[in-house]
């Protein structure tokens, strides 16, 4: 191991860069937890000469443990679930940390309300409760037989994606209905705008900090669902469809996701090209494989996410006006009609001549299909269950697109909601 050490020093400069990427990474957190100190270290050069110390004894002990796994398969493992599991998490709290100061820098008025708004959802035990109960879910369905002929990782796949779109618009619906009517009805809302802030900042800040909340939850169930997909693959051998003789293919006798494995091609190059040595490369390589699950499976956890925007937005426009139960009632009927309306369109076309029912059916369908959102926009099957691979980059267009509707649609009902909130007589 230490001549390793001596003989490679690549080793122990690939050691002060892994430990460097997480300290960074760390940072955002570290501030958060104490920022008078963090302050005073980075204007002290002193405090510097000690921080940049304890990174060059910490990329010894990487080093060392390089050189201790010194197997590259040993290395990527590491990299894959230690390393790239743990900077993917710190990620993840740098966006917990700083996205609500962003919207503070960029709206300060309402960025206030935003971020008042955004700890309170996420101090509430229903958004750890709901995020514990997701994420059961999604390992408890690892391990469900499907019955589905070889492809029940496609089965895995689309139930994971369904908890997480599922857990966030349940969460984003309660807590807009609950905080929003709670603080109208309770009069706070008054005292609030008694402050500088406008009906426009109060509503449209209590939808972005809940909204927040729910983008947090979402990833932080992404992150549970990156080594979900992986141990269904890893547990359950299938006919592999990629090239064997690619070394970022997995074995032939595992599946092969192929959104996952296009992303390999991208992601880890880089990742190997960043940090030097041997056995520093087989760490990166584990983390580019992390990553590249990620970034995969963040694209369909973002095209679910363009519904739950949706959802959150008519919860916080109706929650002006109507009671809570009513408001979760109406919220309801419009997700299973947003699902339904465009089926429904779709039967009744190939049964036309079936008579005055059937018409009066197809009539409402398109009626509803046209009134309110195409719910079936945003869901992952179509891009899971096919026979062909999809090409990730122009789902990641299609993406885009959705989006795009879905920002349409929110736009929509929170105008609509500022409307209903401009009669409302708070005193």
């Amino acid at each position: 191991m230490f001549s390793m050490l001596t003989n490679d020093p690549t080793v122990l400069l690939a050691g002060v860069v892994l430990a460097t990427v997480q300290f960074i990474a760390a940072l955002p957190w570290l501030f958060a937890i104490d920022p008078k100190g963090c302050k005073a270290a980075a204007a002290s050069p002193v405090s510097l000469g000690y921080v940049i110390l304890a990174l060059i004894v910490a990329g010894i002990g990487v080093a060392a443990f390089l050189g201790y796994k010194g197997d590259a398969a040993n290395l990527t493992w590491y990299g894959r679930y230690l390393y790239g599991a743990i900077l993917h998490l710190q990620l993840i709290i740098d966006v917990f940390l700083l996205l609500p100061q962003f919207v503070m820098i960029v709206w300060p008025k309402g960025g206030v309300v935003a971020f008042a708004a955004f700890r309170e959802s996420c101090r509430q035990p229903m958004f750890w409760l709901i995020t514990g109960a997701a994420t059961c879910a999604i390992w408890i369905s690892v391990a469900i037989p499907y019955f589905t002929f070889g492809d029940d990782y496609k089965m895995m796949k689309q139930i994971g994606f369904d908890m997480v779109m599922l857990a966030a618009s349940l969460f984003g619906v309660l807590a807009a209905s609950m905080s929003i009517s709670e603080e109208i009805e309770g009069r706070t809302a008054v005292t609030l705008m008694s402050k500088p802030v406008n009906r426009r900042q109060f509503l449209i800040g209590k939808f972005l900090g809940i909204l927040m909340a729910c983008m947090v939850m979402s990833m932080l169930l992404g992150w549970t669902l990156t080594p979900a997909l992986r141990a269904m693959r890893e547990f359950d051998p299938i006919n592999n469809t990629a090239d064997p003789s690619d070394p970022l293919a997995a074995a032939t006798d595992k599946v092969v996701d192929p959104m996952t494995y296009q992303a390999q091609k991208t992601v880890v190059p880089p990742f190997k090209k960043a940090v030097p040595s041997v056995p520093g490369k087989a760490v990166a390589t584990g983390a580019g494989l992390w990553f590249s699950d990620a970034l995969a499976h963040t694209m369909g956890i973002a095209l679910g996410f363009g519904q739950v925007m949706i959802l959150v937005a008519v919860a916080s426009a109706l929650a002006t006006r109507l009671a809570f139960v009513v408001n979760l009632v109406l919220c309801l009927l419009l997700f299973f009609l947003g699902h339904l309306a465009p089926v429904v369109v779709q039967v009744t076309q190939q049964a036309r001549g079936g008579g005055v029912g059937v018409g009066l059916v197809e009539f409402l369908g398109k009626l509803f299909d046209a009134l309110l959102p195409s719910l079936e926009s945003f869901n992952m099957s179509r891009a899971i269950i096919r026979e062909t691979p999809l090409d990730l980059w122009q789902f990641g267009g299609y993406i885009l697109t959705v989006t795009g509707y879905s920002l349409v649609y929110t736009t929509i009902a929170l105008l609509a909601g500022l409307l209903m909130f401009e009669d409302r007589d708070l005193a």
